[in-house]
Formats: C-alpha cells, sequence, structure tokens
C-alpha cells in the first residue's frame, strides 16, 4: 500500500498528470511543432544555429510543471514598467535569460556579429542593389495592413509585419516593444521563413520571370577599395541613425562590426564578434525566445494568423523585389537579372544562393551570387530601417 501510495504521488506531481487535466491536449500538439522544429535543424539543416536552440527552449517551455519562465513578470496589464528587483527576487535562470532580450541586448549584439561577417563590396560596387534591398521590405508593410484586417492592434501588427523583413533579430526587438505578448510566435515564424527560403522563394521567383530573364549574365562587379570599404559603415552609421534614431541600435551595432573586420586593425576582435560571441548570443538568443512559446500562450487563434501573415509577407517581399527587379532590367535594357531581386529579402546568405540556384538552372554559365549579395545585404539594412519607422511612429 505504502509502495502503491508513493508512486501514486510521485504520478500526481510529475508532468505527466498535466496531460490528464484541463488543457492537456495542447501538450502533445506543442511537441509535435517542436518535432518539426528538430527536423528542419537537424534534417534538412534549415538555420541550425538558432532552430536547435529555439526549439529546444519550446520543450523546455511545455514541461508541465517545470514552470521555468514566468512571463507574468515581464508583462503587466496595468502597464508598469519593468520592475527588475522583483525578478531578481522571484526569476529563475530563464527570466534571467530573457532579460536579454527584454532589455534589447542579445538582437544588437547578433547584429555587431552579421556585421562583422558581412561583405558590403557588392552595394558599394552596384549601389543601385540598394533599391532592390528597399523594394522587398514591400512585405512589411503589406502583412502590416494584413494584420490590420485580422483585427490585431496597431502594435501587434507592427511586429507582425517586420516578419516581412526576413531578419529574425530584429523581429525580436519590434517584437519586445511592441508586442511582447507575441515574441514567441513571431520570433518562431521568423525563423521558420528564414529557414525554408530555398522551398518558399524559387515557385514565386519562376512564376514572375520569363526564362529569357532568368538566363540573362550580369557583368562583372568592379573592385571596391579598402578606402571605400572603410567610409562606407561610417557613413551609413552617421546617415540613417540621424535621419531614424531608433533605428541606431541595429543599425549601428551592425556598421560597427562592419568596421572592425574592415578596417583590418582590430583582428582579434573580428574573429572575436564572429565566433566565440555571436555563437554565445546565439545561444541564449535561441533558448530565450523559445521558451516564451509555452503551450497556453502559443497554441492561440493569434498564432495560426501570424504563420499566415508571416507567409504572405515572406511570400510578397519576394514579389517586390522582383517586380523592382524586372523594372531595373526594363530600364538598363537587359542588363539587370530579375533574379537578384528576390535576394532583397534579408536572409544572409540563403536568399542570395536561392537567386545563384535558380539562375544557373536556366543558364549554366551564369553566375549571380555576387550580385544577388548586393540587395541581400541592403535587405538587412532595410528590415533595420522599417524597424526603426515602427518604433518611431508607435513606441
Amino acid at each position: 500500500m505504502i509502495i502503491f501510495e508513493t508512486i501514486s504521488g510521485i504520478f500526481t506531481e510529475s508532468g505527466f498528470a498535466e496531460f490528464l487535466g484541463d488543457g492537456g491536449w495542447r501538450y502533445p500538439i506543442m511537441y509535435i511543432i517542436i518535432i518539426g522544429l528538430f527536423y528542419l535543424a537537424v534534417v534538412k539543416k534549415f538555420e541550425p544555429l538558432l532552430l536547435l536552440p529555439i526549439a529546444f527552449g519550446m520543450l523546455l517551455a511545455n514541461i508541465p510543471g517545470a514552470n521555468l519562465f514566468n512571463m507574468d513578470l515581464f508583462i503587466h496589464e496595468d502597464g508598469a514598467p519593468l520592475a527588475i528587483q522583483q525578478i531578481i527576487a522571484e526569476g529563475g535562470l530563464m527570466d534571467f535569460l530573457y532579460l536579454g532580450v527584454k532589455l534589447g541586448i542579445y538582437p544588437p549584439l547578433i547584429f555587431l556579429g552579421v556585421g562583422a561577417m558581412t561583405d558590403f563590396s557588392p552595394l558599394i560596387a552596384n549601389p543601385k542593389s540598394l533599391l532592390l534591398g528597399a523594394a522587398a521590405q514591400l512585405g512589411v508593410f503589406a502583412a502590416f495592413i494584413g494584420a490590420l484586417l485580422f483585427g490585431f492592434t496597431v502594435l501587434q501588427a507592427a511586429a507582425i509585419g517586420i516578419i516581412g523583413g526576413a531578419d529574425g533579430p530584429t523581429a525580436i526587438q519590434v517584437s519586445k516593444t511592441l508586442a511582447p505578448e507575441l515574441l514567441g510566435a513571431i520570433a518562431i515564424a521568423a525563423y521558420s521563413y528564414m529557414a525554408l527560403v530555398p522551398v518558399i522563394q524559387p515557385p514565386i521567383m519562376k512564376a514572375f520571370t520569363t526564362a529569357k530573364e532568368r538566363a540573362i549574365k550580369m557583368e562583372q562587379l568592379r573592385t571596391v577599395s579598402k578606402t571605400e570599404l572603410v567610409i562606407f559603415p561610417i557613413a551609413v552609421a552617421a546617415i540613417v541613425c540621424l535621419i531614424l534614431p531608433p533605428a541606431t541600435p541595429l543599425v549601428g551595432m551592425l556598421m560597427l562590426g562592419n568596421l572592425i573586420k574592415v578596417s583590418g586593425v582590430a583582428e582579434r576582435l573580428s574573429k572575436t564578434i564572429q565566433n566565440e560571441l555571436i555563437n554565445i548570443v546565439t545561444i541564449l538568443l535561441g533558448i530565450s525566445v523559445g521558451i516564451t512559446a509555452g503551450a497556453v500562450n502559443f497554441l492561440k487563434p493569434e498564432t495560426i494568423y501570424i504563420i499566415l501573415l508571416g507567409l504572405f509577407a515572406f511570400g510578397f517581399a519576394t514579389f517586390g523585389g522582383i517586380l523592382f527587379g524586372k523594372l531595373m532590367c526594363f530600364v538598363t535594357k537587359g542588363k539587370i537579372n530579375p533574379l537578384i531581386g528576390s535576394a532583397g529579402v534579408s536572409a544572409v546568405p540563403m536568399a542570395a544562393r536561392v537567386s545563384q540556384v535558380v539562375g544557373q538552372k536556366a543558364n549554366p554559365s551564369n553566375f549571380l551570387l555576387m550580385h544577388a549579395m548586393g540587395p541581400n545585404v541592403a535587405g538587412v539594412i532595410g528590415s533595420a530601417v522599417a524597424a526603426g519607422v515602427f518604433l518611431y511612429l508607435f513606441q
């Protein structure tokens, strides 16, 4: 009898008992979603550096009874400010890690690493590609309007719209400020669609371009001097941040990372940023995002709408880039391959590689990768600017 009571008591206190209670049906659904993310990361190798920690963070968030994360410490219905002392007194490990998201620390540090790993020379050599990166941001504003039509508030719609920029850190930066209650769904949608670039983009690219356009070969880009490479991040940081101060955390850190790389005088810092720093921050960011996706908060009709709007935003962004690429092709009398416009969605460097693959299928001697990197890195800047616009308007 004692043994039976002991076993019964252990079961009652275990997470398994939650499956039999009210809302227990949510957990199997969450586990299916988590397995899907693990599949994309491990088997398909789509964005594994982020999908793995995000998926594992979701797994930890959906262990009944663990209570690793306390969202109520960060979101107050009465609009009260963040109480750091309360978090220190009542929070645990995951609450402390989430402070890096809530206080806007992780996304700028990710941008610092991205800047140190980014080559802006294709954009500098062909400044017109900046327009393609801007055109791809149409997906951001299309999703913003769509979210309003779905009944989301203006703040929530702005956070959802950034998914169209195909930039995870930017989506997180905006969401944590404007709609923290939607952070998990928005971040997971953003990173999932970034991972699915090779699946989502090619059908759209082929549907809106002709075989002749896809086969266009572009002239080799000119060589960019070191002086240009050094001046570029300084000039972009100064101009963009003066025009749009809310974009400073992302654009400023992006350009700082790039300046450290191209200056050639801080190699140790550049290597640290590109390796140890960004790897550590990526793990912390992924876990922090995943831990917000608990079954109760995640399995809501709003999440389905966000997933659909994210797909629409991503598709429309690709369409916008392609459409402007076709216009530039017409204006230049066939010197620009419209396919490089699809790379303006910011998912670096995967979107540029997709442009290369689709173009090479149409013409085996076609090499569009470096040309596509121009709008690709322009899209990174563009998504940060779009985020700055929303933060300026609604923060």
